[in-house]
């Protein structure tokens, strides 16, 4: 029984950015087309996903009817990263290449990758490696191409798994607290 219950719920947390885009007191603007949250585990000062409010649970269920919502989502998040309250801050606008929640979400996320919830390899190479895509480069791929390529599973997990290093600098760390040590220093 008990190893039912688990595979039953096991995914569950993978929807809770449906629950958290409905939370009154989690949602930072919305209009009629997107929610923009503050993520739940951030992985910088300011981290913010932009969701749209049609079902679309991925870059993968994305057609070519979707790239004006696409564009619309990243001028969202192009606003907010300019407001007074984020002016001082640079900011990087992408999807990961296989996201882990069930919602399309843009992440908005300031490149000072200063958080505690910021601990293994693989949240770093999420931001900071190419598994992180670019909101401009999906839309111009799109607008040029009408889909999306993604990278496959194998090169996904590689590039999450590739070694350490400052998106600032040339510096390698030894292993994650002293890469957030030297993270420090480019304040």
């Amino acid at each position: 029984m008990r190893n039912q219950r688990n595979k039953k719920t096991s995914g569950y947390w993978a929807l809770g950015l449906l629950d958290t885009m409905k939370d009154p007191e989690s949602i930072v603007m919305e209009d009629d087309l997107v929610v923009v949250i503050k993520d739940k585990y951030p992985k910088a000062e300011y981290h913010y996903l932009v969701l749209p409010k049609a079902d679309i649970s991925s870059l993968k269920k994305v057609n070519k009817e979707h790239l004006s919502l696409l564009q619309h989502m990243q001028h969202v998040a192009s606003d907010l990263s300019t407001d007074d309250e984020h002016k001082h801050k640079n900011f990087k606008m992408g999807y990961h290449a296989e996201a882990s929640m069930a919602r399309l979400h843009l992440h908005l996320i300031s490149d000072d990758m200063v958080s505690s919830c910021l601990k293994t390899k693989k949240h770093w190479n999420s931001y900071n490696s190419s598994f992180f895509l670019s909101s401009a480069d999906i839309c111009q791929q799109f607008e040029a191409e009408g889909v999306v390529k993604l990278p496959k599973s194998e090169v996904c997990r590689k590039l999450l798994d590739t070694p350490l290093k400052c998106h600032k600098c040339s510096f390698v760390p030894k292993h994650m607290p002293n890469l957030k040590d030297h993270i420090l220093s480019h304040k």
